[in-house]
C-alpha cells in the first residue's frame, strides 16, 4: 500500500460515533460550545458521505465550527449499514 493512500484512508464510523466526535470537538472550542447540530448521511461524494447541519450558531463561531467539521470529515467516513 502506498503511504499516500494510507494517510488518505478514512476511518469508518457509525452515525452515533461521528455525532459524538463532532460534539466533543465543538465543545472543546470556546466559541463553538452549545452549538446545535445534526449529522446527516448523504450519497457518497468525492469528499465525504456525511455532513453536519449547524443550527443556533453565532456568526463569530461559524468559521471555527466549519473548520472543525471539515477536519473530522477528512478523518472519518460513515460506515456502511450492516
Amino acid at each position: 500500500m502506498d503511504i499516500d493512500q494510507y494517510l488518505a484512508a478514512k476511518t469508518p464510523a457509525t452515525l452515533p460515533e461521528i455525532t459524538r466526535r463532532v460534539m466533543f470537538a465543538l465543545d472543546r472550542h470556546p466559541l463553538c460550545r452549545g452549538i446545535e447540530f445534526e449529522v446527516v448521511s448523504m450519497p457518497r461524494s468525492r469528499k465525504s458521505n456525511w455532513t453536519v447541519t449547524l443550527q443556533a450558531i453565532t456568526p463569530d463561531a461559524l468559521w471555527e465550527a466549519s473548520d472543525i467539521v471539515a477536519d473530522i470529515q477528512d478523518a472519518y467516513e460513515l460506515a456502511a449499514a450492516a
